[in-house]
């Protein structure tokens, strides 16, 4: 099982993970990028993250 990381740092507001897996991703009114709780199609997330154009998002190992 893999999470999303952030580089809030990296992170330029585009909105392209958003609009890829909107079930997943949420930019706030701020432009701040929020993780939702939702347990989406992780092939939809992993192409969210591939298509970061900062390359921010990142997916990881989830330890149990």
């Amino acid at each position: 099982m893999t999470r999303v990381e952030v580089d809030r740092d990296r992170c330029i507001s585009s909105g392209v993970c958003e609009h890829l897996a909107p079930e997943a991703f949420e930019l706030d009114d701020d432009g701040v990028l929020q993780l939702l709780p939702a347990e989406p199609d992780p092939a939809v997330v992993a192409e969210a993250v591939r298509a970061c154009p900062s390359g921010a998002l990142t997916l990881a190992d989830r330890a149990h």
